[in-house]
């Protein structure tokens, strides 16, 4: 666990949290720091409280969810400590501190599925859908649409000038960005829904059925902190599929959704 990313990751949030708690009477913030005294002086499960005393307050980020995973890691709550590692990784793909204490979290899960392989185009639609920030490729497209937009409309008032080729270099490199941005944009949204379905496995044991009800065969037994992609629901049961492909129904009080 790395332990040392905790402490800067904290820094960063609770800055976050002290300016968008001002007109609040600086509750988050005043939480948040308590969580890191405790962190930091052993008392885990108190700085899980104040952890998620924020997250009660409407406030989530990366750093948030990372230092919920780090906490519910060090108080052996797997299926927590997944859930909220795969919260930040959402919120922040790629880093390499969530990605490691993912990676390490996910050791202790009882359940190896072997997940059936992914088609190479849509492995590289996802690595371009990660080139740039969400952020980014908002404003880039906005960029976009503004060079291409005061391109034309200088072309049209300074006519037959000197200008009007570069003017016309600019209007094409507008347009240019809008399609390529807009494709990011789209990729990234794909992305964003696909893996919005995905659930944790939060009891212990699981018993999944053929079909939503008791009396239905057994389909499989799988446990606590498996990725699951969650479908259609009946009632109090849900749809789940396992990574290598198989489908079962379980009572959607059983998972959670990342």
């Amino acid at each position: 666990m790395r332990t040392d990313s905790c402490v800067r990751l904290n820094r960063m949030l609770f800055g976050l949290l002290f300016l968008a708690s001002l007109g609040f009477g600086q509750t988050p913030g005043d939480a948040f720091q308590r969580g890191n005294e405790f962190y930091r002086g052993g008392r885990i499960q108190d700085a899980l409280n104040e952890y998620e005393n924020i997250l009660k307050q409407g406030y989530g980020s990366p750093e948030l969810y990372f230092n919920i995973g780090n906490a519910s890691y060090r108080l052996g709550k797997t299926a927590p400590a997944i859930l909220a590692y795969e919260r930040a990784n959402r919120l922040l793909p790629g880093d390499p501190d969530i990605a490691y204490n993912l990676k390490l979290v996910n050791l202790k899960t009882v359940d190896r599925i072997e997940p059936v392989p992914e088609l190479f185009v849509f492995q590289w639609l996802r690595v371009v859908s990660r080139l740039l920030s969400k952020d980014l490729t908002v404003n880039l497209f906005a960029a976009s649409w503004l060079c291409l937009f005061l391109a034309l409309a200088l072309m049209y008032i300074v006519r037959r000038t000197v200008f009007t080729e570069t003017l016309r270099w600019f209007a094409l490199s507008g347009l240019s960005g809008i399609i390529l941005i807009g494709g990011v944009w789209t990729l990234q949204a794909w992305v964003e829904n696909a893996e919005r379905d995905h659930s944790i496995v939060t009891a212990q044991v699981v018993t999944a059925k053929s079909s939503p009800d008791d009396q239905s065969v057994d389909a499989f037994v799988i446990h606590e902190g498996l990725k699951v992609r969650m479908g259609d629901s009946v009632g109090d049961w849900v749809r789940i599929t396992l990574p290598d492909g198989k489908v079962g129904w379980i009572r959607s009080m059983q998972c959670e959704r990342i």
